[in-house]
């Protein structure tokens, strides 16, 4: 990698840690904290919250009616939803201690508190619950092929990738064959001492 391709990946990083600092700034906008698992609102925010919740028969009545219309195949997901989770998830508990790779964890990924928003009824709690899981499990199942990926060919694409993580922006130029095979066994060696979030 490039001296400029490695600044301007320090100054992508340090950007995301001026964001997540932010972020957590504007909890306290917002008057939440986040304590352990649990958010906490102030009591007048959670009152008002409460105020603007829509009850079920007034939420059915002014929803969209093709949200009615598509649930059974949003939902018809979940079984396959379910299976990737097991799937990924054994692979990951059997394969990675053999590669001698740090294992990612499930719960930063998958992470379920809407149920503290009281602005939200029922149905909507389990529609947050459900898109929460969903996009979870896809960002953990991502992250455990990323580093599949940077164990057994950490090589950029010589096109384009829509959607690629930091890890990739990381992997060695297409084509770039000088002292490869010294090079992945670095990129190997990264994912032993990695620490897991």
């Amino acid at each position: 990698m490039n001296a400029k391709i490695g600044d301007l990946l320090a100054q992508i990083t340090a950007l995301e840690d001026d964001l997540r600092l932010a972020l957590r700034e504007q909890e306290v906008q917002l008057f939440y904290h986040v304590r352990g698992k649990r958010i906490e609102f102030e009591t007048a925010i959670r009152e008002s919250h409460r105020k603007l919740k829509r009850g079920l028969l007034r939420w059915i009545v002014t929803d969209r009616p093709q949200n009615f219309i598509t649930g059974p195949i949003i939902y018809s997901l979940a079984l396959p939803l379910l299976f990737l989770d097991l799937y990924v998830t054994i692979y990951q508990a059997l394969c990675f201690p053999i590669y001698r790779i740090a294992k990612a964890r499930r719960a930063d990924y998958i992470i379920f508190d809407r149920w503290h928003l009281e602005y939200l009824n029922f149905f909507e709690r389990f529609h947050c619950t459900y898109c929460a899981y969903a996009n979870g499990l896809l960002a953990y199942t991502f992250e455990i092929a990323m580093r599949t990926e940077q164990y057994f060919c950490p090589i950029k694409h010589a096109h384009r990738v829509l959607g690629a993580n930091a890890r990739y922006e990381r992997f060695l130029p297409y084509g770039d064959a000088k002292d490869y095979h010294a090079k992945l066994e670095e990129f190997r060696v990264a994912l032993e001492i990695e620490i897991p979030k």
